[in-house]
């Protein structure tokens, strides 16, 4: 199959030709499955076939255009084929594009521009080490780090965190289908209530709260009967992504930072999703005031896709013994170009500065689904935004409703994603330089989806 290419600048809006998919779309779809993985996800709710896409744009084979607010599962930091980071990708290729944990000007640079982020109380302390691809093998390199540093071998994790799909990384996930059908995982995990206050795990409200999840997890840490060996590592998000995007309350934050410092247990924060500027700061902990002493980092790193992964450790951890964690592909240079070249493209062009002032857009527009009965909450930090569907009075989740959004706005011409509890979240991850034109018509987009199939009783 071959597709004519057009030229992105005539892309200003959404344009939707007929039924989804598209017959070109069709035909791939059915190739896929029959020749794919029955555990393929991405395309079973966004029925299209891409051909093509820049910033915050795609186009798929049959000429549709849509706004694109899944971002590569928040990938692409920058939207798609930002053309500086294309130039330095393709320069980076005709030189070096692979190098193992060899140092390299490339890798050097990278290093140099992660560090640079950092508050500068961690700047000189934190060491870097390069891992396999994918977040969930940095979740894994965490996990071993700590274990090896504090001999001890039991992980705090908390309930409704995603950590990644790995043998390990999925053992400190709290969603129990997808563990459900793998026998004998990782032992030693023990999960505790995040918080979560709309559906607070201990059944308390939100005016009554007095962060009683993080009471448990010190009473149970501190308590010689607690059940719980005193842990290698307290593994956490600041912003649970997968889990239906809620962000921690300040105070559970805190306190869990100060049960762990007091009792020699090191904290593990996961910014696989909410790091690289996507929270409005570079790594979210900034605005919890913590100083974590693990921090997993990946998906945006290149800010172009190109896949890379890391962990940022104090370096009083740093116990490993040589190749006590490897990659093949740990020295993608390609991804240590791109990424030195989008933390300069996201200072330079103070970037942050339009995630915080989009966030407060989002926050702004999405306000009119409040009062919607089947609108249980709307919540977000920076570029990332969800709204939650529950059913009126008894509040179960109206994961119905929620797909019936998701396929409304993508027949208009927007692309979003499902999360959380039974998937009855509609999720948003806009690349971080969205202009407000483009979340304005995202937004409208999406609140009309909402009223529309609510209004018609999904």
């Amino acid at each position: 199959m071959t597709v004519q290419l057009t030229d992105p600048a005539t892309w200003t809006g959404p344009r939707i030709h007929g039924d989804l998919p598209g017959p070109r779309s069709a035909e791939l779809l059915a190739r896929q499955q029959q020749r794919e993985s029955n555990a393929r996800t991405y395309p079973r709710r966004i029925p299209i076939a891409l051909a093509e896409a820049s910033g915050p744009w795609v186009r798929d084979v049959d000429g549709n255009v849509f706004i694109d607010f899944l971002a590569g599962a928040g990938v692409l930091s920058l939207g798609h084929s930002h053309p500086a980071l294309v130039a330095t990708a393709a320069r980076q290729l005709g030189s070096l594009a692979h190098g193992l944990d060899f140092p390299t000007p490339a890798k050097d640079a990278f290093v140099e521009a992660q560090l640079s982020m950092l508050p500068p109380a961690l700047r000189d302390r934190m060491k870097v080490h390069m891992c396999g691809p994918t977040g969930a093998n940095a979740v894994d390199a965490a996990v071993k780090l700590c274990k090896t540093a504090t001999g001890r071998g039991d992980i705090v994790s908390f309930q409704g965190a995603f950590h990644g799909s790995s043998h390990a990384a999925m053992a400190l996930t709290g969603l129990v289908a997808q563990k459900q059908p793998v026998s004998n995982g990782m032992p030693g995990t023990h999960f505790f209530p995040y918080s979560y206050c709309s559906r607070c795990p201990l059944a308390l409200s939100p005016e009554t709260c007095e962060t009683n999840c993080a009471t448990l997890l010190e009473r149970s840490l501190r308590d010689g009967n607690g059940g719980v060996a005193a842990p290698a590592a307290v593994v956490m998000e600041l912003v649970q992504g997968e889990g239906g995007v809620i962000p921690a309350r300040p105070e559970f934050v805190t306190r869990v930072r100060e049960i762990t410092r007091e009792l020699g247990i090191p904290l593990v924060v996961d910014e696989v999703q909410t790091g690289c500027g996507r929270t409005g700061t570079w790594f979210a902990f900034e605005q919890y005031g913590i100083e974590p002493d693990v921090i997993v980092a990946s998906k945006a790193l290149s800010g172009i896709g190109t896949p890379v992964a890391m962990i940022l450790y104090d370096e009083r951890l740093d116990t490993w013994a040589p190749g006590a964690h490897t990659g093949t592909f740990r020295g993608n240079q390609l991804a240590f170009a791109a990424g030195a070249e989008a933390v300069r493209i996201i200072h330079d062009e103070d970037v942050l500065a339009n995630v915080r002032a989009r966030g407060a857009q989002f926050a702004d527009r999405l306000g009119a689904l409040r009062s919607c009965p089947w609108v249980r909450e709307v919540r977000g930090l920076g570029l990332m935004w969800g709204v939650e569907l529950a059913v009126p009075g008894d509040g179960r989740p109206a994961s119905a409703l929620a797909a019936a959004v998701q396929q409304h706005a993508l027949r208009h011409g927007l692309i979003v994603e499902l999360g959380g509890r039974d998937d009855c979240v509609v999720r948003m991850l806009p690349p971080l330089n969205v202009t407000e034109d483009v979340v304005d018509t995202a937004c409208t987009i999406l609140v009309s989806a909402v009223e529309e199939c609510t209004a018609a009783g999904r």
